[in-house]
């Protein structure tokens, strides 16, 4: 995952540093550990932030909107310059090893349900007893919960519609996430947080903001409500912007925006000197 961004200058000390505040070694997880170890979220969500922000440097050219799914709105934080990086690293070790204990106390997980109304998928959420976790775009709703609850919804959901489970350690984004979320507010207790230079299109309203401290709530509180990345879509369609540029590790949210955006221009940072266009959308993994 870190592999080409390491020859850029000065990647591997950042990266150390970056280390010693998330409290993982990304360097080794990063260059040398396989899918299952990386897909611990205490390791994961550290290595995610770490791509997006080391391939954002090889970008060029201004943005005019940034946004991030779930964990990567501390990148695009970052990028717009309402967090330093070394408290988003800090922040984000700290929400991963929360959301991982959190996990591990009740055994929990994640199911994509596509292929029904929104309305039928919401109603047979709840009647199974799970949450809306993620709305992904059209034709796309992902249900967080319990085992059982999601066993439940296997079983019952609307007609014609798939419900497959996602390979995932816990149900993020739903209230069995509670206890990360206090902790993620206690590790960014005296971070300086500045307005948004660019503004930020959170995942809570899918608005763009540029205060500070309400990005920053919206993503402290996004550890137990769902990610909306349809409404991130829509405010991306209603500025009229026509490029988007995915950070590393790239490829699903490119995915979405080209199902999301018709006729919109979407490019993934899989590669050094990557050139950004006039007016885009970065958006972190």
């Amino acid at each position: 995952m870190l592999i080409p961004w390491l020859e850029m200058d000065g990647a591997r000390a950042r990266l150390e540093s970056w280390s010693e505040l998330a409290q993982t070694d990304l360097i080794g997880h990063g260059t040398k550990s396989s899918a299952d170890e990386i897909r611990d979220t205490a390791i994961a969500q550290p290595l995610l932030t770490a791509a997006a922000l080391l391939s954002y440097e090889s970008v060029d050219q201004p943005f005019d909107l940034v946004a991030g799914h779930s964990v990567g709105e501390f990148a695009a934080a970052v990028i717009a310059g309402v967090l330093p990086a070394e408290d988003a690293m800090r922040a984000v070790g700290a929400r991963g090893r929360a959301m991982a204990a959190c996990a591990a106390a009740q055994p929990s997980g994640l199911a994509a349900v596509i292929g029904a109304a929104p309305d039928a998928v919401l109603a047979a959420i709840r009647a199974a007893g799970a949450c809306a976790a993620n709305f992904n775009g059209p034709g796309q709703i992902v249900a967080g919960g319990t085992l059982e609850a999601l066993e439940r919804l296997a079983n019952n959901g609307p007609p014609r519609a798939r419900v497959i489970r996602l390979d995932v350690a816990g149900a993020f984004h739903t209230p069995l996430m509670a206890q990360a979320e206090h902790v993620l507010r206690a590790a960014l207790v005296g971070a300086p947080i500045r307005d948004a230079a660019v503004p930020v299109v959170t995942n809570q309203a899918g608005v763009a903001m540029a205060n500070g401290h309400q990005i920053v709530e919206s993503i402290i509180c996004q550890v137990t409500r769902p990610v909306r990345w349809d409404l991130v879509l829509e405010t991306f369609a209603a500025r009229g912007t026509d490029h988007h540029l995915e950070l590393a590790p790239a490829g699903v949210l490119t995915g979405l925006a080209r199902r999301g955006l018709k006729g919109a221009h979407c490019e993934q940072a899989t590669h050094l000197h990557l050139h950004g266009a006039s007016r885009s959308e970065a958006v972190a993994a």
